[in-house]
Formats: structure tokens, sequence, C-alpha cells
């Protein structure tokens, strides 16, 4: 059975009550992908807290939404994955979008790179947009 645990650090709320629907979501998707999940810890902390972890492990000095770790290559996947609350809201706003869709988008596009897709092309950036629509417009009501 795939284990997730949602974490907050730094006084960062929890961005949602009602884990098990988004657990079951991501679930679901790794499903269509062909992929099983072992495991998956999501830590929603400050844009601070990231960027202190993009320097020290990624070398990349800058903000993020999100930064994904995996600990496991192939059909299962084992993950920590990092995000961001503060630049998932500013994108909210930027996009004009709820903060809520804005997380679904972070958390499922993390998800589709463990699974093994790419944002690097222009080709794979317009492959993972279309991704991130289709998943979104499942994530249970």
């Amino acid at each position: 059975m795939p284990t997730f645990q949602f974490y907050t650090v730094e006084g960062i709320k929890m961005p949602f009550k009602d884990k098990k629907k988004y657990s079951t979501w991501l679930i679901t998707v790794a499903q269509s992908e062909q992929k099983k999940i072992d495991y998956i810890n999501y830590i929603f902390c400050s844009d601070e807290y990231l960027k202190d972890i993009n320097i020290k492990y990624l070398n990349h000095d800058y903000y993020t939404d999100i930064i994904t770790f995996p600990y496991k290559e192939g059909d299962f996947i084992q993950s920590d994955i990092y995000i961001s609350i503060d630049r998932v809201a500013d994108n909210a706003r930027e996009y004009d979008v709820s903060l809520d869709k804005e997380l679904q988008r972070v958390m499922v596009h993390g998800l589709l790179h463990l699974i093994g897709y790419n944002d690097v092309s222009d080709d794979e950036v317009a492959v993972m947009r279309e991704k991130e629509d289709q998943y979104i417009v499942a994530f249970p009501g």
C-alpha cells in the first residue's frame, strides 16, 4: 500500500485538510502512468527554506516552487518532494488561478518528474503541461 506523509516546516500551515483525497488522486495518477508509489513525503515550506535546499543540494541560487528528490528509479516511486507554499501562492496570483489548483499543479508536476517526464525542451514542456492539465481535471470534486 502506498504511503504518503504530508509535513510542514517553519510554521507553514498545511495547505489542505483532506489528505486522503490528495493521496488517492496521486495514486490514480501513478497508476494511469503504469507506476506504483512506495512512498512520497511532501514537505511544505517557505521560499527561504526551499532556496536553502536548492543552494545546498543543487548549487542553484534561486527560488523555485518544487524540488524532488527521487530515491528509487523504475516502476516503484520513492521520494521526498519539497514545495514552497510562498511560491505556489505567488504563481496562483500571477496565473490567476486558485491556490488549490496551483498546489495541485505543482504536486502532480513533481510526481510526473518522478514518473519520467521532463520539462527542458519546448516539446517536453508542452507534454508536461498537457499531463498536468489532464490530471488536475481528474482531481476529485
